[in-house]
């Protein structure tokens, strides 16, 4: 059994390309179709009402596009819509946390697990929810990193300005000795660099959107819904507004080639 119907990605902005780029590595045959909301970006700052009901609003718009698969590639519609997504649609879908929580608990030693995304993200508690659901031990320290989207989007991956809004939002989890970090946002895979500066060898890092991929992977397979082996996989970008600069910046750093940008106005 194969399927060649598209996969459906979306996100609040841009960010969520770090996902794509570790679909396409992973399942080569598949073709992508991404939707960013580059008009109301960013979601971290806004109610969970709001962002479950531009989350719907994405999702209905890839399902016209017969999407056989939704994959929700943002933390914080992860962390407050997934449940009212997959109630909403008969095809799988698939977001960033669990993911994410799941393989931290595979490698952490200390069962001492740190968790960094928007301020959306770590209010929700979605990452500790996970953690705990599955392991009671484990303790679980958040921090909000409002600052690391903004200097991202600017294109600052490799800047002293930069490495010292890191290292200061990243000093209170080193010292409450965590061993493993989860990056809950996925723009962060872009400072996975930087980020491992401060971090150093000892603390495992622990990238979502490659976490996410793997569970796509499963996925497919279980609801055989993999393309023909045959075919290779097109990549089609949609944004909701026209793009900034970062649309170069995640092109460049993650070696995407996805052609003309397709303008997709809201509902």
């Amino acid at each position: 059994m194969s399927n060649p119907r598209p996969i459906g990605v979306f996100d609040s902005g841009i960010g969520g390309l770090t996902v794509v780029k570790a679909l396409r590595d992973r399942l080569p045959n598949e073709t992508i179709v991404y939707l960013g909301d580059t008009a109301r970006v960013p979601y971290g700052p806004k109610s969970p009402d709001t962002v479950q009901r531009y989350a719907l609003e994405l999702a209905r718009m890839l399902m016209q596009k017969d999407a056989k698969a939704l994959v929700v590639a943002c933390n914080t519609v992860s962390s407050v819509a997934l449940p009212l997504l997959t109630r909403k649609f008969s095809v799988p879908v698939i977001g960033v946390i669990e993911p994410g929580a799941c393989a931290a608990l595979q490698v952490t030693r200390n069962h001492h697990i740190g968790v960094i995304g928007t301020r959306a993200t770590i209010r929700s508690g979605a990452y500790e929810k996970v953690l705990r659901a599955a392991d009671n031990n484990v303790r679980v320290s958040s921090r909000a990193c409002p600052l690391l989207v903004p200097l991202i989007e600017e294109g600052l991956l490799d800047d002293e300005v930069t490495d010292q809004v890191v290292t200061r939002y990243l000093e209170p989890l080193l010292a409450k000795e965590i061993d493993t970090l989860v990056l809950g946002c996925t723009h962060y895979p872009l400072l996975s660099t930087a980020i491992a500066r401060v971090l150093g060898h000892q603390i495992t890092l622990v990238d979502s959107a490659q976490k996410c991929a793997t569970a796509v992977q499963e996925t497919l397979d279980r609801h055989s819904l993999r393309s023909p082996t045959a075919e290779g996989g097109e990549l089609h970008v949609a944004l909701t507004d026209a793009a900034d600069n970062f649309l170069n910046v995640a092109r460049d750093a993650l070696q995407l080639n996805f052609g003309e940008i397709e303008l997709q106005p809201l509902p």
